[in-house]
């Protein structure tokens, strides 16, 4: 779970994240090499070479330069229509098969996680960070009345639990329409813990 970063284009940090996102998007992590992302870098590769040691320390910061901009956008201080908000993430959720490959570059990354602990750490976070935003939307539901009286952590896990299961299906599966309806059933979880008003 990402989103497109979002700094000055004159900010050459911001360029390189840039650079090693689209080379990740293109390539994937295995065939991912810092000559590849300075094909996507308006300048000299050397200058990737002087900064960084390695491509996992490129990944690693853009890792973090996207999750940086998912706080940056997301912020939940005023949630004044909290189940449009929960709707919409949801939906960007459950479309993102359209993104096939970058799905499959996240399990890549994720899987290493689990002898690296520095995309544990990362991806630790990741998990936390959309936690939390998601179980701020929730609290705001359950306080304003659109929510049934939930606990909005245990809510908000089942929901991460469940996107990070999608990315999974979709990257060693190809079986769309079966994931689709699988998907759908999100909307049923959601009718039945949260709305007031399902039947």
């Amino acid at each position: 779970m990402c989103v497109t970063p979002e700094r000055d284009a004159s900010d050459p940090d911001g360029e390189i994240m840039r650079a090693t996102s689209r080379a990740l998007r293109e390539h994937g992590y295995s065939d991912l090499t810092i000559q590849r992302i300075g094909d996507q870098f308006d300048k000299s590769t050397s200058l990737l070479y002087y900064h960084y040691e390695n491509k996992d320390e490129l990944v690693l910061e853009t890792l973090e330069f996207l999750l940086d901009s998912f706080e940056a956008q997301f912020t939940a201080n005023d949630i004044t229509e909290p189940r449009e908000h929960l709707e919409t993430f949801v939906e960007q959720m459950r479309s993102s098969s359209e993104e096939q490959r970058h799905l499959e570059t996240l399990l890549e990354l994720r899987a290493r996680a689990i002898h690296d602990e520095r995309y544990r750490r990362h991806f630790n976070r990741s998990d936390r960070i959309f936690e939390n935003y998601l179980s701020d939307v929730i609290a705001a539901g359950v306080e304003s009345g659109e929510f049934r009286d939930v606990d909005p952590d245990a809510v908000a896990a089942a929901l991460v639990m469940f996107f990070n299961g999608i990315v999974l299906r979709r990257s060693t599966n190809d079986d769309e329409e079966k994931t689709s309806r699988a998907t759908a059933e999100i909307t049923a979880y959601l009718e039945h813990r949260l709305y007031p008003d399902a039947a």
